[in-house]
């Protein structure tokens, strides 16, 4: 099967004769700007700090918690929720641009806080694959994008996924599935995925052997346990089956985060769900496929674009991964009147909660049979 869907993705081409001008002069347009502003593309002043900051409200409660300064229930528990809260941070806002190759032009510097998703529990080398070569590549592309592929099929976010009828109560209970992201990756999804991504030739997009690959992840699951879970269990003063339980609590609040701002801007009803014809052929050229496939929310809200490293602005993104996305806010405006003048989709809500609103009439309407 892996076989099968590599030689599948190896083929697939878009349509590169259509909107050449539109490409030509939007990439221009945003490369006037970093060259006018005498702008580096890379992280800034700004970036450096939030950095520190979201490191910071993932370890010190951590480290209060350790040397005794936090000792009373409610406090700790609080304490955990702080840390899921930083997580997620650290995810959206750090991790996320170093994976890119967008925090730096130093590939040392991006390499070393792209490993810092181990303290999310996941594994820098299957995020870039599933990140950066089959979402971004594939957007909302159902077999090829596995960002829309819910395991075992709980959910269903494509119109070209196969229907059952719990889906019919998904927009209820998909909550509580997307609090799950990060504790899958901490246990075996990463071991599960390598493997697959081996057998589909993926893994040798990471320009490393399988085993030096493996050999990376066990370390790195090594610390995470060792540091996340260990330390917890012998420093706090509580039984170990409540740290566990707070551990648990914490993962949950940053899945629940991750997983909301990924598909506020991916799976809603203005996004479209393009398939591959008979040709192997997509529609559209690769730079409009993602303005179809990919809304922004809340581009006004400044605090919510900070805390969620610019993927408010995930249009922005996905046309150019390459961006720290401390600049997403700035060239917003280019894309959309560029797109505006081209006659081509922007997509974008006014605020979080009309595009969770949104989020949620999609999952309604995919539960139903009828678009099965």
């Amino acid at each position: 099967m892996g076989k099968v869907i590599n030689a599948q993705r190896a083929s697939v081409r878009f349509c590169t004769k259509s909107n050449a001008e539109f490409n030509r002069t939007l990439k221009k347009r945003v490369q006037d700007y970093f060259k006018e502003n005498k702008v580096s593309r890379f992280a800034n002043f700004e970036m450096v700090s939030k950095t520190v900051i979201m490191i910071a409200i993932y370890l010190v409660p951590f480290i209060l918690m350790l040397t005794g300064v936090i000792t009373n229930i409610w406090l700790v528990m609080a304490s955990w929720i702080v840390m899921g809260i930083g997580m997620a941070g650290i995810g959206m806002g750090v991790m996320h641009d170093a994976n890119h190759g967008s925090y730096s032009k130093n590939e040392t510097v991006n390499k070393i806080l792209g490993r810092i998703i181990i303290l999310i529990g996941g594994f820098a080398a299957n995020w870039k694959i599933q990140h950066n070569i089959l979402h971004h590549s594939y957007t909302n592309i159902h077999g090829m994008d596995e960002d829309i592929d819910a395991p075992a099929g709980l959910l269903r976010f494509s119109p070209d996924s196969e229907w059952k009828k719990a889906h019919r109560f998904q927009h209820w209970y998909a909550w509580f599935f997307y609090g799950l992201l990060t504790m899958s990756w901490s246990t075996n999804k990463d071991f599960v995925q390598i493997s697959r991504y081996k057998k589909m030739g993926l893994t040798e997009t990471q320009h490393a052997k399988f085993k030096v690959l493996m050999t990376e992840l066990i370390i790195d699951k090594l610390i995470y346990y060792g540091f996340i879970v260990a330390l917890p269990i012998i420093f706090i003063d509580m039984p170990w089956w409540q740290t566990v339980i707070m551990i648990l609590m914490m993962h949950f609040v940053a899945g629940l985060i991750l997983s909301t701002v990924f598909q506020l801007a991916h799976v809603i009803p203005d996004t479209k769900f393009p398939q591959i014809d008979e040709n192997n052929k997509i529609e559209n050229d690769w730079m409009v496929h993602q303005l179809q496939t990919t809304a922004n929310f809340a581009h006004k809200n400044r605090l919510l674009n900070w805390f969620v490293g610019g993927l408010n602005h995930q249009v922005e993104h996905h046309l150019f991964p390459n961006i720290c996305h401390v600049h997403y806010r700035k060239i917003a405006g280019i894309v959309q009147n560029t797109a505006m003048e081209y006659g081509i989709p922007y997509n974008t809500e006014p605020s979080f909660f009309k595009a969770l609103r949104n989020h949620v009439r999609m999952l309604k309407s995919l539960g139903r049979p009828a678009v099965a």
